[in-house]
């Protein structure tokens, strides 16, 4: 493959929503990831359309969270740990980074191993060998392709999502008994049930979202030169910010209605024929086939792929900015492999760590439990960094976020902390 341009040409004839959706559209799409779609799955066969009104719940909470994080980025020019590492101590920084990367190291294993086990249920062969050949081209793609380049196959990536609209399409679903679920919040004592919960706010608000989106904003920069941070150029403020909750709202959007259309389905599959537990995407796409047909199995099983190859290259990337906005290394998937090495080899160690955790005898779905009790914890204090960096004229010039934002914002970190709190609790119960 050919060296990376520094400053790729973006063509001024793209249709105007197809060249504002970017940043916001490929984080919500890979916020859908095979361990989000496994824990979607579960919790429709546990409990049926009774947790749907979770995707109403979480969209404002993670589209303002998410918003914040873009205009972090897009003011200041750097992403969320190059100003933690600025305006605060650190200790907190370094605290941050090591959970996060460990986390999304736990997350690139568990998501390339259902890969494996999706594309060997299509076309059989070697589970682990297929890891291999999915985690090889993550990290080719992320190093050797042009940033422009990169951003449009993610951006075709998405459509991969659409699979689980497919799904629906293949299975008789009570529409009524959805909308039920969906607008009227059916709450439970049952300590499985606000697991589930927790496990659904763990799932939609993850710290490496924060990450990645923000230092999108500042890659986006760099490949348009025209665009400044707006502490320096206020002027863009305006159509900057519209362009950000644009592709921001979207982008959610999308990612909750696929949440809603996996949960969906197995509740009228699996729920409906009795199958309530579901430890993985492979069992949820192999549960399928008996019920819903072949072919919602096969979709199923492709979407489960799709997402993956969108969501690796999200954690690892995210990993590499974070570390190397602590460590002060050139960053940026716009940079040559020889420019920004020690970040690139943190994309690439991330994704051989997480690979190599399939070799090993550690349980995936308990893995996949730690990982989100680290999300859990770090999620509630990266984002009320977030909130205070917001209100700090140091920080985000004439820029900073309206009170309404940051209370949403405050709302979302509470539930978080919540959410981390009884994670923990749950751990010694």
């Amino acid at each position: 493959m050919g060296a990376k341009a520094k400053n790729p040409v973006v063509g001024p004839s793209k249709p105007r929503l197809l060249g504002v959706l970017g940043p916001g559209l490929i984080t919500g799409a890979s916020d859908d990831d095979p361990s989000g779609i496994a824990t979607y799955s579960q919790t429709g066969a546990q409990f049926g359309f009774g947790v749907t009104w979770t995707m109403l719940f979480s969209y404002p909470l993670m589209s303002v969270v998410q918003e914040i994080s873009a205009r972090i980025g897009r003011t200041t020019g750097s992403g969320i740990a190059g100003n933690m590492r600025k305006y605060y101590p650190n200790w907190l920084l370094q605290s941050v980074v090591v959970l996060l990367i460990l986390a999304n190291i736990i997350n690139i294993g568990a998501d390339l191993g259902a890969m494996g086990d999706a594309l060997k249920l299509i076309i059989g062969g070697p589970a682990l060998l297929y890891v291999v050949l999915f985690g090889t081209i993550s990290v080719v793609l992320q190093i050797f392709l042009k940033y422009s380049r990169y951003v449009s196959v993610l951006k075709w990536l998405t459509l991969s999502l659409f699979a689980y609209f497919g799904t629906v399409l293949f299975v008789h679903v009570p529409w009524s008994e959805v909308a039920k679920g969906l607008f009227i919040p059916k709450l439970s004592l049952d300590a499985s049930f606000w697991t589930a919960v927790v496990a659904i706010f763990g799932t939609t608000i993850s710290p490496y979202l924060f990450f990645w989106q923000a230092s999108q904003e500042v890659e986006d920069q760099k490949a348009r030169p025209q665009r400044k941070p707006l502490k320096q150029a206020p002027e863009q403020a305006e159509s900057a910010i519209e362009r950000i909750r644009l592709d921001t709202y979207v982008g959610m959007a999308f990612s909750n209605i696929v949440a809603l259309a996996i949960m969906i389905t197995a509740g009228a599959t699996l729920h409906a024929n009795g199958t309530t537990d579901i430890q993985s995407t492979s069992q949820a796409a192999e549960a399928l086939r008996p019920i819903a047909g072949v072919f919602a199995f096969a979709i199923f099983a492709l979407g489960v792929i799709g997402t993956g190859l969108l969501a690796i290259p999200v954690l690892a990337g995210s990993a590499g900015y974070a570390l190397g906005e602590a460590r002060k290394w050139p960053v940026g998937l716009e940079r040559e492999p020889l420019q920004a090495k020690a970040f690139y080899a943190t994309i690439a160690i991330a994704t051989l760590v997480g690979a190599c955790l399939n070799f090993t005898p550690i349980n995936p779905i308990k893995a996949l439990y730690w990982s989100a009790v680290v999300n859990g914890v770090v999620a509630a204090p990266v984002m009320a960094v977030m909130m205070l960096m917001t209100a700090r004229s140091d920080i985000m010039g004439d820029t900073t976020v309206p009170m309404w934002m940051r209370l949403i914002g405050w709302l979302a970190t509470a539930v978080m902390g919540a959410a981390a709190t009884v994670m923990v609790v749950q751990l010694f119960v």
